[in-house]
Formats: structure tokens, C-alpha cells, sequence
């Protein structure tokens, strides 16, 4: 026995085993989806607003209304960078990319003036005067400015600045860093001028959010800072940056890939991943910036600006740069750098710790193995219990380590492991209950039902005669014209034809509940809400019955590709007619002591089967009657006549279904309810003439469904108008065959 359960525990185990081992590997897909629930919990709980040295600047729409548009006079940008100075920030950082030169500065001015003389001592007067580039050169020189270059993957030849030296521990860092081909620089002029020089793009995930960014990238081979690196080292009068990798003094790798461990500028250390990135901790909002135009005008207050660093942005349109993040959505790139730079002053470094992995790797594998041994002995419902409090415990401890100690330890993929081996368990210990049952299924599938079997096989006392009185909806299918479509095929065709078109037909019942009674050649008898209680019984046959229809178009249109491959006999298009009603019948065990099946008899069963009858008189697909149409108001239900058929003695309200609540909520559904509510009230009261203009109305406004009823509504009429019905005459329609 023992020998056997492992047997059986061997695919729960192989599977544990197997997704802890991909735990270990992590591929790209696992990784995103730890990236997704980091996310969320940064939303849930962002890093809490505190005061920080950071002050924005944002060259916003007022401001390009007051000073023009972008790109403005090197000499405004020179005016604030200096009013930032002179207030006391102790590092200003122009987000923005200066590559060309000043299109409004004298020179290029002068380059615009015509060659006629005329124009010569103009041309002399401002090629005299200082550049505007060399303006902001000088402003920037005596600032403490940080100025940008943009990564790129194109190679270039453009000499990068250096404004500070590099210190490597360990492994060499170049290996492990974000490696560009080459940059964007900034013109040398002003480059050579800045105390502070970075790379100011913005480096987003390979799904366009920023959650990390990296302190150094390698462009060309060359190590260089980023402009959030620079603002850090200018503002605390630093000169060089440390960075220690694996393999340094107290540092190992431990067989892995290696990579960087921290970085130090100045006074801050700064723990990194192997690619010298830390994750961005996001507050809910940016500080609040001060319009570009208030401090080139010197309308602002100095005294905020003090021993702050300030980021020079913009928040305009085409200007801004937004990009994804976790929090708030698309946020201008100044933005972001402001987020940076609060989570490096504010030391809350969101952190993978090393032994994350290892411990949910050992804890999957030990609840794994005790769910696997657990689940024969105490059974499913202790068992997922014990798996829902797992989970339950996993989420709760990840949340807490983000919330209090900015651990990232994702719950989801212990989770998802630990209740699919539950689910895994489960199935495999239902199958084995099931082959216990098999002899069951065996003896008694030949005669009853699969629901009864089902059932009988969890309760064999259930075999035995007997029924009950129960509400149900009966639904009849029949094949028009079948006897015809039969003499023109073979007995294969036939059999094949007929497999070809119950078995989509039946495929549909079921799917809506239903229960199959029996074929009778080309019908289909099922009914609903029998054995087993189905909540909105007449909602489901009527749903059952509109998507038969459907069904059978995707039949017409296989026969046909058919009958062009010559594979089956000519066969003209496929109709049928479905009757439906809704009301109490018998239903049970039905038959002799030797031989008997699970059925339903009853009047209500007979109506549906002589309305499925008459849906060929009346020219309709479905016909319904009142009690079911009455059961599902949100339907599409058409009034169509009230008939007498044989073997009732009171006449029936019979309907046809045109569609569901869609259908219903049409306005040519609304409008033509209305007609034909008017067109059977004059019919009934022998107004022909005027039943005859509804019936004209109907046919003006398109409904195509109806066209054959309406067309014999109006035979019927008319020959009422020609020979009028007997005084007795109530406006039923007496039907004399089924």
C-alpha cells in the first residue's frame, strides 16, 4: 500500500519539485510579474512626503507664455542658474540636454542678417558681443551646476567631461554596469564649464516603467555618473565615487554571475543590484515646483532655495519627457528625478535580501511535501484550509517586510504553486474515488441517464421506480423536411448527417444545463430543472434555443463545403422548428422493473411537443408559450397568436423568440411590439382593414424573422374579410393537426 501512494504522489511531487527549481532559474516572465506586485504594493503604501532638501523648477506653460517658446536665450537659462546660486542651492540640475548652440545668440543672430552692406555695421555690432553659450558657460562655472549628456546605442566620438574620479573594489565594474555605444553630449563650451556632468536619461524597464536606475552606466567602455550621481557629489563637495563589487575585501560571490554591491559618494553608501541600479522608493506626489518664469524675474522666495537642490524641469507639452511609474501613472522626467534623489536623501532603499529565494524555496518545498502526505489522511477541506492560511501568511508577512522594512519578497509564486500542488493533490485523490465508482458507471451507464448515473454512483439507494411533481421546461427539435433530406442519402450519409447535426445541437443543451431525454430519429427531446434544480430554467432554454440556431448556420455551411468535395449527398439547407413551454410535470425514474429511464410526462411536455409542431404553420423557428415567455421577460418575445392545438381544450398564447436582452433593448424591437399588439388587437375584434395596415407597417420596418408569419397572417385575414368567422368566433386559432 505504501509502495503504491508514493507511486500515486509521484507527479505532485515531480511538479513541486520542478517550480522550485524554476524559482531558483527565474526566467524574464517570473520576473515581471514580481516587478507587477511590487508595484502594486508601492501603490498601496508610497514612500511617506517628508521635507527634503529638493526643490523643482518647472518651465511650465505660464512660463513659456511669459518668455517665449522653447528653446529660450542661453541667457535666460544663464539668469536662472544664477538667481539659483546666489539663493543658496547647494546643486542646480538642468534636466535638459544642451547639444546645439544658442539659435538666438549674437553669432547665429548675425549668420541671419543679409550679405548687403547695409547691414555690415549690424553684423559687426553683434559679432562683438559675448555668446550666449559662453554666457551660461560662465554662469554655470560660477554654480554649483550639474549638466547632462543623453545615452544612446549609436557610437560617437564626442569627448565626455569627466568631472570626478573612480575608485573600483573587486570585480571590475565596467562588466556589470548598463553598457551604450555612445551619447548625446552637451556642447564642450559648456560641458567643460559645469561642475557637475551626468547622464540625464532615464534608463525604464523592458515594460516603459522606471523602477530602477543605475548611480554609473558604461558608455564606450568609459564609466561615467548620472546627473542624479553629480547632484549628490556636487552638493556635498565630493570628488570621487567608490564602487565595490563581488569578490571585493568581504565580499564574495558565491558561484554566481558576480556584479556590484554598493556605491559611495561622498557620505552616502548606496546598496545596489549586480548592475549598480537601486529601486526608486515613489511617494504619492513630487514636491511642489516653482515656476521658471518667477526665478529668472527674481520673484520667488530665496530663503526655500537655500542648501536645497534644485531640479530644472519642464511640465509642458513637448517638453516634459513623461514617462511610466509605478505610483502615479505618466509623470514628467524632472519628476522622476526629484522621486530619485528623495530615496537616496531619505535612505529608504527598497531591497531584495539575499536570503529571500533560498527561504521561499525551503518553505514551498516543506508545506509542499506535508500537503502531499496530508491530503489522503485529513481529507480536502482540512487541507486547503491549512493551504488558504499558507498563502494567507505568505501575503501578510511579504506586506509586512515591504511596509516596515522595504523587504521585496513576492508572495504570488508560493502561492500559486503551493494551492495548484493542492489542486494537483486533490484530482489525483478524485480520480482515484472515481475508479472505485467505475463498476458502478459500468453495470447502469447503459441504461440511464449520465446525470443518474452521476448520481447513482454517490447514492446506489437511488435505484428504484418512482417520481415527482416538479416544475420544468421542455424543449422539442425537429429537422423540417426530414423525410425528404433521407430518401436522397445512403444509410452512411444518413448516419453521418444525423451525428453531424445532434451532436453540436446537443453540445448546446448541455452547456445550458439541460438534459437530454432521448432522439427519436431527427428530434431532440430535453428538458430542464429535472433531475437536478437549475435556477432560471426557461431563461436557459431560450437561450439554449437561439444559440441552435446559430448552430446550425455553421451546419448549412459545413454540408455545403461538403457537398462541393462531393463527400455527401445534395441536400437542400437545413431548417428545424423548436417548441418550448414551461410548466408542471411527472418527472422519475419511468419504466418496468426490468428495464427503465429517467423521463418527464406530462400535459405541459405534450404542449411543447405540438408547439414545435405548429412552428412550421406558424413560419417560425421557436415557438414558445405564454408561461414560458412569462418566466423570462428580459427576452425578445413576439406575440404571434392564440392557437388551440389537439389534445387541449383551452387555447394557448404562443410566442416566438427573436433574441436576447440585446435584441430586446433595440428600437426595432420596441416599435414593432407595438404594431403587433395593435395588429391582434384589430385582428381579434375583426378590424381587417386596419389589422392589414399593421401587418404593412411590420413588413415596412424590416422584420425579416417574421416575414413568413406575416405573410400568412395576411392570407388568413384576408380570407376572414372575404368569408367571416362565425359569430363564436374569439380569435383562436384551432389546430386540428400536431
Amino acid at each position: 500500500m505504501k509502495g503504491r501512494a508514493l507511486r500515486r504522489s509521484g507527479l505532485p511531487i515531480l511538479f513541486l519539485f520542478g517550480f522550485s527549481f524554476l524559482r531558483l532559474a527565474e526566467p524574464g516572465v517570473m520576473t515581471d510579474l514580481r516587478m507587477l506586485v511590487f508595484d502594486y504594493y508601492q501603490t498601496l503604501s508610497p514612500r511617506e512626503s517628508e521635507s527634503l532638501p529638493i526643490r523643482l523648477v518647472d518651465i511650465d506653460e505660464e512660463s513659456l507664455d511669459r518668455l517665449g517658446q522653447w528653446p529660450w536665450s542661453r541667457i535666460e537659462i544663464a539668469r536662472l542658474v544664477q538667481n539659483l546660486s546666489t539663493a543658496g542651492s547647494v546643486a542646480v540640475v538642468l534636466d535638459l540636454l544642451f547639444s546645439e548652440t544658442d539659435r538666438l545668440s549674437p553669432e547665429a543672430v548675425a549668420r541671419m542678417l543679409p550679405a548687403s552692406e547695409e547691414f555690415q555695421s549690424a553684423r559687426d555690432e553683434l559679432l562683438a558681443q559675448k555668446s550666449s553659450d559662453q554666457t551660461l558657460a560662465e554662469a554655470l562655472a560660477g554654480s554649483p551646476a550639474v549638466l547632462g549628456f543623453a545615452l544612446g546605442d549609436e557610437p560617437t566620438s564626442d569627448l565626455l567631461h569627466v568631472k570626478s574620479g573612480l575608485v573600483a573594489a573587486g570585480d571590475p565594474p565596467d562588466e556589470f554596469l548598463p553598457y551604450f555605444e555612445g551619447a548625446i553630449s552637451s556642447l564642450p563650451v559648456l560641458s567643460r564649464s559645469a561642475p557637475g556632468y551626468g547622464a540625464l536619461s532615464l534608463i525604464p524597464d523592458h515594460d516603459g516603467v522606471v523602477r530602477r536606475t543605475p548611480l554609473l552606466v558604461n558608455v564606450s567602455d568609459q564609466i561615467l555618473p548620472t546627473i542624479d550621481a553629480e547632484a549628490l557629489r556636487v552638493a556635498q563637495g565630493a570628488s570621487t565615487y567608490v564602487i565595490k563589487s563581488t569578490n571585493a575585501s568581504g565580499e564574495a560571490s558565491f558561484g554566481s554571475g558576480g556584479g556590484v554591491i554598493g556605491i559611495k559618494l561622498g557620505a552616502l553608501s548606496v546598496p545596489t543590484d549586480a548592475n549598480g541600479r537601486f529601486r526608486i522608493r515613489y511617494s504619492a506626489e513630487a514636491p511642489k515646483a516653482t515656476s521658471a518664469w518667477e526665478v529668472i524675474a527674481g520673484e520667488f522666495d530665496r530663503s526655500t532655495f537655500a542648501n536645497t537642490i534644485v531640479i530644472i524641469g519642464s511640465s509642458a507639452a513637448g517638453l516634459s519627457r513623461p514617462q511610466a511609474v509605478p505610483v502615479q501613472g505618466m509623470i514628467p522626467a524632472f519628476q522622476i528625478r526629484a522621486q530619485i534623489l528623495s530615496t537616496l536623501l531619505s535612505g529608504e532603499f527598497l531591497s531584495e535580501p539575499d536570503w529571500a529565494r533560498g527561504a521561499e524555496v525551503l518553505s514551498l518545498i516543506i508545506l509542499g511535501l506535508l500537503l502531499i502526505w496530508l491530503l489522503p489522511r485529513w481529507g480536502a477541506k482540512v487541507c486547503a484550509g491549512i493551504a488558504l492560511i499558507a498563502v494567507f501568511a505568505a501575503v501578510s508577512a511579504s506586506w509586512i517586510l515591504f511596509k516596515n522594512f522595504n523587504f521585496l519578497i513576492t508572495p504570488f509564486y508560493f502561492s500559486i504553486v503551493i494551492l495548484l500542488l493542492y489542486l494537483m493533490q486533490s484530482l489525483r485523490l478524485h480520480l482515484a474515488n472515481e475508479a472505485e465508482k467505475k463498476q458502478v458507471r459500468h453495470a447502469f451507464g447503459r441504461y440511464l441517464s449520465p446525470v443518474l448515473v452521476d448520481q447513482l454512483a454517490q447514492d446506489p439507494a437511488r435505484l428504484k421506480l418512482g417520481g415527482e411533481s416538479r416544475e420544468i421546461t421542455v424543449l422539442f427539435c425537429d429537422i423540417r423536411g426530414f423525410t425528404t433530406i433521407s430518401e436522397q442519402l445512403s444509410p452512411e450519409q444518413l448516419t453521418e448527417f444525423l451525428n453531424q447535426f445532434l451532436t453540436p445541437l446537443t453540445r448546446v443543451i448541455l452547456e445550458e444545463q439541460g438534459t437530454i431525454d432521448k432522439y427519436m430519429g431527427d428530434c431532440i427531446m430535453a428538458f430542464w430543472n429535472a433531475p437536478l434544480d437549475v435556477e432560471g430554467h426557461a431563461r436557459c432554454a431560450g437561450r439554449a434555443a437561439l444559440r441552435m440556431l446559430e448552430e446550425l448556420e455553421q451546419l448549412n455551411a459545413s454540408l455545403e463545403r461538403q457537398q462541393q468535395s462531393e463527400s455527401l449527398g445534395s441536400i437542400p439547407e437545413i431548417r428545424i422548428g423548436i417548441g418550448i413551454n414551461t410548466g408542471w410535470s411527472v418527472a422519475g425514474n419511468l419504466g418496468s422493473e426490468q428495464r427503465f429511464d429517467y423521463s418527464v410526462l406530462g400535459d405541459s411536455v405534450n404542449l411543447a411537443s405540438r408547439l414545435e409542431g405548429q412552428s412550421k404553420a406558424y413560419k417560425v423557428d421557436i415557438l414558445v408559450s405564454e408561461s414560458t415567455a412569462n418566466s423570462v421577460s428580459e427576452f425578445a418575445w413576439f406575440e404571434l397568436d392564440l392557437v388551440q392545438v389537439v389534445g387541449k381544450n383551452e387555447p394557448v398564447r404562443v410566442f416566438t423568440l427573436l433574441g436576447d436582452e440585446v435584441v430586446k433593448a433595440g428600437p426595432e424591437f420596441e416599435s414593432s411590439i407595438a404594431l403587433q399588439k395593435d395588429m391582434l388587437r384589430a385582428y381579434r375584434d375583426r378590424q381587417w382593414s386596419t389589422a392589414l395596415e399593421k401587418i404593412d407597417a411590420l413588413q415596412s420596418i424590416g422584420m425579416n424573422k417574421l416575414g413568413g408569419y406575416l405573410s400568412m397572417m395576411r392570407a388568413r385575414i384576408i380570407d376572414f374579410s372575404k368569408n367571416p368567422p362565425g359569430d363564436d368566433w374569439t380569435g383562436v386559432e384551432r389546430r386540428q393537426q400536431k
